[in-house]
């Protein structure tokens, strides 16, 4: 008798296989060490447009800016969980935007000088974007992976399925304010925002026609 054992001894693969794409974070933070530390002020060309001058400093909207972090870890460990298909869109998504980000900051440095000098009101808010200012500097700005990683959300949660109509206008709301937040607290110019856009769309045609291509019956 011939007993064929081919294949028992297999590991399975483990559920949760998809979260090793969250190694690309620890390259991600490396990186931004290095051209944050690496490149000095005076090689950074100022980002600026006549828009900005015309866009008032507002401290509300520290609020979607810092929502902003909680967004992007909410979203990971959401479709991390229980969509691993999403998450990987949405992993590779911010794997790609991550990588343009920074050959775009090493290739071309960049900085702003929006930032008040002074706040025109003194409240809780404007503590907070103090706070802000001094944990992340005013380079290495363009483009703007604030509003990349936020377009990257908001496609990959309308694709989704099993997220309700509601949650998802919630976080296409949520996206919106945070790219406004970025210029009206003076973290960004209009043109951080701009060079974002096609840096999303570089993404998007890679994630979903590329990568992840959905194969016609």
């Amino acid at each position: 008798m011939v007993c064929s054992c081919r294949g028992r001894n297999r590991p399975e693969p483990s559920r949760y296989a998809h979260l090793h794409l969250l190694w690309s974070w620890a390259g991600y933070f490396a990186m931004y060490f290095l051209t944050e530390r690496l490149i000095p002020l005076e090689r950074c060309h100022v980002i600026h447009c006549r828009l900005d001058d015309m866009i008032p400093f507002c401290e509300w909207f520290v609020i979607p800016y810092v929502f902003w972090y909680l967004l992007v870890a909410g979203s990971l460990v959401y479709f991390g969980l229980r969509d691993a298909d999403s998450f990987k869109k949405l992993q590779v998504y911010i794997i790609v935007t991550q990588i343009v980000a920074m050959i775009v900051y090493v290739v071309y440095p960049s900085c702003q000088n929006l930032r008040p000098v002074e706040f025109p009101r003194e409240n809780v808010l404007s503590d907070i974007v103090q706070v802000l200012y001094a944990i992340d500097t005013n380079t290495g700005v363009c483009p703007s992976l604030h509003c990349a990683y936020s377009f990257g959300i908001a496609s990959v949660c309308l694709k989704a399925t099993g997220i309700s109509k509601g949650w998802k206008a919630f976080v296409v709301v949520a996206a919106v304010l945070i790219c406004m937040s970025t210029v009206f607290i003076k973290q960004h110019s209009v043109v951080d925002f701009l060079a974002a856009i096609p840096v999303g769309v570089l993404a998007e045609v890679l994630v979903f026609q590329v990568f992840f291509k959905q194969k016609k019956r």
